[in-house]
């Protein structure tokens, strides 16, 4: 297989030979070995060859998280597998020469930077590497899950060039960006700020543009995004009917969600255990008594985070504080912007009798409690396990 782009009538794209020698009988294949074994080092190629699609090592899911693959010109598919698998993206790069084979419109991949996952399927990494949406351009800016409005204007003010005040100007009224009506009112009686932009900031890649860049239009780009994905979801709907709550309530939940729960698993029992807390009336105080709305609250104020045994009475409980301890009901607005995993679980979180959950290993593992006796039995789970919350 070998990447001819001088000879390619479109430039970028590769091609791969024809394959030689299907539905050759198995005595064909021997005397093919013998033949080049005759010839000397030749009978290892044809080894290789055809014998290595019985031999290849493949991963059989989707894989996870994100690689950064670079193209090159002038590669040769194998060069291509080299990288993958160099990268982690494929178990055997045998595997993906195969599935490059199997594949006719694989002669399209182009020259460039790919966003793959780790430990996939080779077939599913030939389908990533054919689809125009993950190649990566030079300038654009990833937001993962869970950062802050912050952190993204400070992404993308190092990325286009312009300041970070240029944004925080820019996200002055989100209803100018694109955010609907339906997203700007609650169901529990407390108001929506339209200058807060976090929550909206949909953790995707953005290309910058390299000329004239400009930060209402880098963030429209990004609220295009956050519909998108919600009529995806069906967000706003299933929030109304199945909750009873507006999408905004729900889109701080999913905020929270993504900061507190590591796992995908957990994503959605934690999500219910944020409505039992603000709306059952089950409650106590009828409020969510999270250490990360608090240190969010620092966060907006220059500050830096704090454990909770670090977290003073007036950092708490401050009445200047909106996302304070005791604050009742749902948080005022969200802590961080959430990805499709804590957005699914907001909407999709199951009936339960919990009020308190507590991660117990380091894997991430979560432990739930109905009462407050059960909760620290499984903060004794933790700090047996090494969890620094004791």
């Amino acid at each position: 297989m070998e990447l001819r782009f001088e000879s390619n009538p479109d430039p970028g794209r590769w091609r791969h030979r024809r394959k030689e020698g299907k539905g050759r009988s198995v005595v064909a294949f021997v005397m093919v070995l013998l033949l080049f074994g005759v010839l000397g080092g030749g009978a290892w190629y044809g080894y290789d060859r055809f014998s290595g699609r019985f031999l290849a090592a493949d991963f059989d899911g989707p894989g996870s998280g994100e690689v950064i693959v670079e193209v090159k010109k002038n590669d040769t598919a194998s060069a291509i597998a080299d990288t993958l698998y160099a990268q982690g993206v494929v178990k055997s790069a045998r595997a993906f020469v195969n599935a490059a084979n199997e594949n006719p419109d694989s002669t399209d991949i182009q020259v460039g930077q790919y966003k793959l996952r780790k430990e996939m399927k080779a077939s599913d990494a030939v389908s990533m590497l054919l689809d125009l949406k993950n190649k990566y351009v030079e300038g654009a800016v990833t937001i993962p899950e869970g950062w802050t409005k912050m952190q993204v204007f400070d992404a993308f003010a190092k990325a286009s060039g312009l300041k970070y005040e240029d944004f925080e100007k820019a996200a002055a009224d989100i209803s100018k960006l694109g955010v609907s009506a339906e997203w700007l009112k609650r169901t529990d009686g407390k108001k929506v700020d339209k200058s807060n932009i976090e929550g909206f900031l949909y953790p995707a890649t953005y290309e910058i543009p390299d000329k004239n860049p400009n930060a209402t239009a880098i963030l429209k780009q990004v609220i295009v995004k956050f519909n998108a994905e919600m009529t995806k979801l069906n967000f706003v709907e299933t929030a109304k009917t199945k909750f009873n709550i507006s999408p905004y309530e729900a889109l701080v939940a999913a905020s929270i969600t993504q900061v507190e729960a590591l796992l995908p698993e957990d994503m959605a029992p934690v999500s219910r255990v944020l409505y039992n807390r603000a709306y059952s009336g089950d409650f106590p105080c009828g409020c969510l008594q999270l250490d990360s709305t608090v240190n969010y609250w620092l966060r907006l104020n220059g500050k830096e985070g704090k454990s909770s045994e670090k977290l003073t009475i007036d950092e708490l409980h401050g009445d200047d504080n909106p996302y304070r301890y005791n604050a009742p009901g749902m948080s005022i607005g969200p802590i961080s912007n959430p990805g499709e995993l804590a957005l699914k679980g907001a909407i999709e979180a199951p009936k339960s009798p919990y009020f308190f959950f507590v991660t117990i290993d380091a894997k991430g593992t979560m432990a739930y409690g109905k009462t407050f006796d059960e909760h620290n039995a499984n903060i004794q789970i933790a700090c047996k396990n090494g969890i620094p919350i004791c």
